[in-house]
């Protein structure tokens, strides 16, 4: 089995968006009180683990006798609460992530709530979900009807717009294909990556650079604005919108890009970076944040995958712009020299020739000849 999640913009009513609001707010309420109570659990109990062990967590039935405002949104929205808790202290002792912190309303508003006898029913225009009946949706693609719906997540952006997610389970035997073609993709500050066949560049057009100017005009005008007035959330809705647009903008073009390598390619090659530290250390926070690499190898993945097809992730460490591609000679290669020179003769632009090595890398590594 396998899942996929399909998203949706979503037309609420007056009354049905009073409703979202309200169980926005109690689920990042339970969530609250559930951490600060945890909390006061393991500073009571951190010197005896044998009596932290058998201490009982707090549900959030619990706190539904003491606030009865808590029964008039989705129970499944406050369990999921709980269990998003649950995973982030699971997370947090496993070291894959940092202690959880409390919710505030200023980060993205969302919820989920999980399909249980027949209580999520998807129609042409329409979508029934519990406590809100039906809500309409702009329904821009088909849900295969072997799709099982297993839960819906809906979120409200910064501009006040919203989504609906819908996570469906499937039956998934992807059929894997024979890797005939072959790419090597080495990534460009400058235009998210240069490839191994042509030495072409994706040739992004750097969106947030873009709209740079504009930003922080209209930031500047934000600035002067007294908070809490409507003439500053009328801005502050105008320089979301901004964002808004050069994300929809970064993220479109990366899926069409990712899909036409898909379409040619039975696999494709990169090297396994850390985008947040190349960003911190070589100060290119912003270059780094508007490429997307990061989004572009999710989206490269899953469509591969989809396809039988593959996504190999070579070292970072592997040196692919020091070594010559021609005759395997390694050279000293600074950020300033833009060109690779061997002694051998072989002379190229320094991506190409670490698209090429990367893909080299690639073909030892899945053995092909």
């Amino acid at each position: 089995m396998a899942n996929k999640a399909y998203k949706f913009r979503l037309y609420p009513t007056n009354e049905q968006e009073q409703l979202l609001l309200k169980t926005f707010g109690c689920v990042r309420f339970v969530y609250n009180k559930m951490l600060a109570e945890r909390k006061e659990i393991y500073e009571q109990f951190k010197d005896d683990k044998e009596l932290l062990k058998k201490q009982k967590f707090p549900t959030p039935a619990k706190y539904k006798t003491d606030f009865e405002w808590l029964k008039e949104v989705d129970s499944l929205a406050l369990a999921n609460a709980q269990l998003n808790l649950q995973k982030a202290y699971t997370n947090f002792f496993a070291g894959r992530a940092k202690f959880p912190k409390f919710k505030s309303r200023k980060t993205k508003q969302s919820y989920t709530t999980n399909r249980v006898n027949g209580n999520i029913l998807l129609l042409a225009s329409q979508i029934k979900l519990p406590k809100l009946g039906l809500v309409r949706l702009k329904l821009h693609r088909e849900i295969p009807s072997c799709h099982l719906i297993k839960s819906c997540t809906i979120s409200r952006s910064a501009t006040g717009k919203y989504h609906i997610s819908i996570l469906t389970e499937f039956e998934c035997t992807p059929i894997k294909k024979e890797i005939k073609k072959i790419i090597g993709l080495d990534f460009a500050m400058n235009g998210l990556y240069v490839e191994s066949e042509q030495g072409e560049i994706a040739n992004y057009p750097r969106f947030y650079r873009q709209a740079q100017q504009q930003l922080a005009k209209e930031q500047r005008i934000l600035s002067r604005r007294t908070k809490g007035s409507s003439r500053y959330e009328k801005q502050r809705i105008k320089v979301a919108r901004l964002h808004e647009h050069v994300a929809n903008q970064r993220k479109d073009f990366l899926h069409k890009t990712a899909r036409r390598l898909v379409t040619h390619y039975d696999c494709v090659v990169i090297e396994d970076l850390q985008m947040q530290g190349m960003a911190q250390t070589l100060r290119f926070g912003k270059s780094v944040g508007d490429n997307g690499w990061g989004m572009f190898t999710a989206f490269l993945h899953y469509k591969l995958g989809e396809q039988g097809k593959k996504l190999v992730k070579i070292n970072k460490w592997f040196p692919s712009t020091k070594t010559c591609s021609s005759c395997g000679h390694r050279r000293d290669m600074p950020l300033s020299e833009r060109t690779f020179s061997c002694a051998c003769g072989f002379v190229s632009d320094r991506d190409w020739n670490a698209a090429i090595n990367i893909k080299n890398e690639g073909r030892l590594m899945l053995e092909l000849s």
